[in-house]
C-alpha cells in the first residue's frame, strides 16, 4: 500500500513564493539575503502553523545554495537544495526545545558551533519552540547567541515570545509572524483540491477557513479528514455536519420567532437543534456571533468585518436593516450573561430555554423603556437635588362659630383681592434641631417671616401651637477651654468617681496632671500604663459632661503616660523557662538529680 502523506506536509512551502499570508516577512528576508545584510540570530514568532518553522527551512535551505536566483531565491537544482530536499543537509540542524530544554542540551549545541562548515556557506541552528527552555539553558546560550562564528546562524521560533528572557530577545533580530486570513486560506485550499481533483464548494472551505481560525495546518489537516469522509467531494452540508457546525438558518429563525415574541415556535427550533447533538453552549455561541455579526451589518465602515460563507452577506446584511440596534446590543448582554453562567448551571437545557424565554420578550421590555421614541430615563433619587421654594399660607386665629371672617383689605378693595403669602427661605445645611432633656433648640439661618395685616409670625405661631411643654431657645456659643475650669470640673469628677467607691480610679485622677494644647484639645498625664487604662475607661462619660460644660462637642483629649520610675514587676513574670527551672533546682537539688538519673531532656 503506497504510503500517505498529509496535506500539511506534502504541500508545504518550498521557497518564499509558496509561504502564504506572510509577504511582510518574506520580503525582508529575501532582501536581506540579496544585500548580504543577514542577521546572526533571528527569532520568528507568532501564533500556531502560520509558517515559522517553515519560513526558517527555507531561509537555511536559500543561504546555502550556490546558484540563488535573481529576485533571492533557492534554485532547487543544486547540491545544497538537493540534500536538503531528501533531508541529509549537513549544514542544518534542528533542535526541539520542547523535549530538550536543559542545560546539557545547550551546551551540546554550543559544541557544535565551533566546528565550520564542509560543505556551503553557513551552519544554520533552527530552535524550535525555544520559550520552553530552562532559564539556565537560556544562561547557557546567551554568549554563544551574541557573538557567534561568521558561518553560523541562529534561528529561534516560538508561539509565546512573552516567555523568553529580555537577554535573548535584545540580541535577535524578531519577526512577528500573523494569522493567515480567511481569504488567502480558501484560495491555498482551493489550488490543493485542484490539484488533487477534488470538487470542493467555496462555501465549504470558507467554513474550514473560519474553523482554522488563521491556522494553515488546522484548515490542511481539516480537509484531509472532510475528503476521506466524503469520498473526494466537498459541500457545504456535509462540511457543517463533520466539523459539529450549527447551520446559520437556525439562527435566522430563531431571530425571526423572537422578534415576533413567539416563544413557543423558538423552544420548538431549540428542541431540534439540541435532538441533532449540539450542545447548549455552542448553541449560545453560536448565537452570540451571530447577533454580532448582524450588529456589524448596521454600518457600512463596520461591514468589512464581517467574515460568512458566500451567499450569506446579502442575506446578513437585509435582516440587519429590520432590526434595532437597540435589540441586537440587549440581545448580546443576555447571551454573554448567559453563556458566562452556563458552566454553573445544574439544568443546562432549562438554562438555554430561560435565555431564549428573555430574548423573546426582550422586544416588549424594549418598547416599555421607550416613550414616543426617545428613551425613558431613570430618575436620581439618591444623589443632590435643586433647592425649591413653598408657599406657606399665613396663620389666622381661629374664627369663632357664627362669626364672619375678616375681610383682607389690600391695594384693591374688590372680590378679586388676594390674601398675602409669607414665604419661608431656609438652607437645609444650616437648619438644625437638638433634643436635650424635653428641651428642643431649633436653629435656621433664615430671614425672619413678617407679619402683614396684624397677622402673628411663625415664632409666636409655633409657641401658641405646641404651648409650654417645649421651650424654644437659641443654643449657646462655644467656650474656648481654660485651664482653671477644666481642672475644677476635673476635681468634681474625681469626688464623683470616691463617692462611687472607685478608689483606684479616683487616685488615678488626682496624681493625672492636664494640659491645654488648643481650643479643642487638652492632654492628661499618668504615671503609669495602668493608671492610663483607668483614665481610658471614663473617657466617654468624660467627654461627654465637657462638652456640655463648654458648649462644644469638637473637645477631646489625649491619654499620655509619662517617662519616670518602672512599674514592679514580679520576679516570676521577668525570667523565661530556663531560668525558672535554674532557680526552682537551686531551691530542690533534689530535682536536679532525679533528672539526671532519668536522663530527661527539658523542652525549654
Amino acid at each position: 500500500m503506497e504510503n500517505f502523506i498529509v496535506s500539511a506536509r506534502k504541500y508545504r512551502p518550498q521557497n518564499f513564493n509558496t509561504v502564504v499570508g506572510q509577504q511582510h516577512i518574506t520580503t525582508t528576508l529575501k532582501n536581506a539575503i540579496k544585500n548580504h545584510q543577514l542577521a546572526h540570530a533571528f527569532l520568528f514568532c507568532g501564533p500556531r502553523g502560520v509558517g515559522k518553522t517553515t519560513c526558517a527551512r527555507i531561509l537555511a535551505k536559500t543561504i546555502n545554495c550556490t546558484h540563488q536566483t535573481p529576485d533571492g531565491e533557492a534554485c532547487n537544482v543544486c547540491n545544497s537544495c538537493l540534500s536538503f530536499d531528501a533531508g541529509t543537509s549537513m549544514n542544518i540542524h534542528e533542535l526541539d526545545a520542547a523535549s530538550n530544554n536543559s542545560v546539557d542540551d545547550i551546551r551540546a549545541l554550543v559544541e557544535q558551533v565551533r566546528f565550520a562548515p564542509q560543505a556551503g556557506k553557513y551552519k544554520v541552528y533552527i530552535v524550535d519552540e525555544v520559550h520552553m527552555l530552562s532559564a539556565s539553558a537560556f544562561n547557557a546560550f546567551l554568549k554563544t547567541l551574541e557573538e557567534p562564528p561568521p558561518y553560523a546562524i541562529f534561528i529561534l521560533a516560538t508561539t509565546e515570545k512573552h516567555k523568553i528572557l529580555p537577554t535573548i530577545l535584545s540580541r535577535c533580530q524578531i519577526f512577528d509572524f500573523k494569522r493567515i486570513t480567511n481569504n488567502d486560506t480558501v484560495e491555498h485550499l482551493q489550488e490543493i483540491a485542484d490539484k488533487e481533483h477534488i470538487r470542493a464548494e467555496k462555501a465549504a472551505l470558507q467554513v474550514i477557513a473560519q474553523k482554522s481560525e488563521g491556522c494553515m495546518r488546522d484548515s490542511l489537516s481539516i480537509l484531509d479528514k472532510i475528503v476521506s469522509f466524503t469520498n473526494g467531494e466537498l459541500t457545504y452540508q456535509n462540511t457543517l455536519e463533520h466539523l459539529n457546525i450549527l447551520d446559520e438558518d437556525y439562527f435566522f429563525k430563531l431571530l425571526d420567532c423572537m422578534q415576533q415574541q413567539d416563544m413557543a415556535g423558538a423552544m420548538v427550533l431549540y428542541d431540534e437543534i439540541n435532538r441533532k447533538g449540539f450542545e447548549g453552549d455552542l448553541v449560545l455561541n453560536g448565537l452570540a456571533e451571530f447577533i454580532r455579526n448582524l450588529l456589524v451589518c448596521k454600518d457600512a465602515k463596520s461591514a468589512a468585518l464581517l467574515e460568512v460563507v458566500e451567499g450569506m452577506r446579502q442575506k446578513y446584511i437585509a435582516v440587519a436593516d429590520k432590526t434595532s440596534i437597540s435589540y441586537l446590543v440587549s440581545a448580546l448582554n443576555v447571551l454573554n450573561e448567559a453563556e458566562i453562567n452556563f458552566k454553573m448551571a445544574r439544568n443546562k437545557r432549562l438554562h438555554v430555554e430561560l435565555a431564549l424565554i428573555k430574548l423573546s420578550f426582550l422586544q416588549q421590555a424594549i418598547e416599555l423603556a421607550t416613550d414616543k421614541g426617545a428613551v425613558v430615563k431613570k430618575k436620581r433619587i439618591d444623589g443632590p437635588i435643586a433647592f425649591r421654594t413653598k408657599t406657606i399660607q399665613p396663620l389666622a386665629p381661629p374664627v369663632p362659630a357664627g362669626a364672619t371672617p375678616p375681610v383682607v383689605k389690600g391695594p384693591a378693595n374688590s372680590a378679586t383681592a388676594t390674601q398675602p403669602q409669607a414665604k419661608l427661605y431656609m438652607e437645609s445645611p444650616a437648619a438644625t434641631k437638638q433634643v436635650h432633656s424635653g428641651t428642643t433648640n431649633t436653629v435656621a439661618q433664615a430671614q425672619p417671616v413678617t407679619s402683614t395685616g396684624g397677622k402673628k409670625n411663625l415664632l409666636e405661631a409655633l409657641r401658641e401651637k405646641v404651648g409650654s411643654s417645649y421651650d424654644i431657645q437659641e443654643v449657646k456659643e462655644a467656650v474656648p477651654l481654660e485651664i482653671g475650669k477644666l481642672q475644677e470640673f476635673w476635681d468634681e469628677y474625681t469626688t464623683g468617681l470616691e463617692k462611687q467607691l472607685k478608689h483606684s480610679a479616683a487616685g488615678t485622677f488626682k496624681i493625672a496632671s492636664l494640659e491645654i494644647e488648643s481650643d479643642i484639645h487638652f492632654t492628661v498625664s499618668v504615671s503609669a500604663i495602668t493608671a492610663q487604662k483607668f483614665v481610658e475607661q471614663e473617657k466617654l462619660e468624660l467627654l461627654e459632661q465637657i462638652h456640655k460644660l463648654f458648649n462644644n462637642r469638637a473637645i477631646n483629649f489625649t491619654v499620655l503616660v509619662a517617662a519616670g520610675e518602672k512599674e514592679d514587676v514580679p520576679l516570676h513574670m521577668k525570667l523565661n523557662s530556663k531560668q525558672k527551672y535554674e532557680r526552682i533546682a537551686e531551691q530542690f537539688p533534689l530535682l536536679r538529680e532525679l533528672k539526671e538519673k532519668l536522663r530527661l531532656e527539658i523542652d525549654y
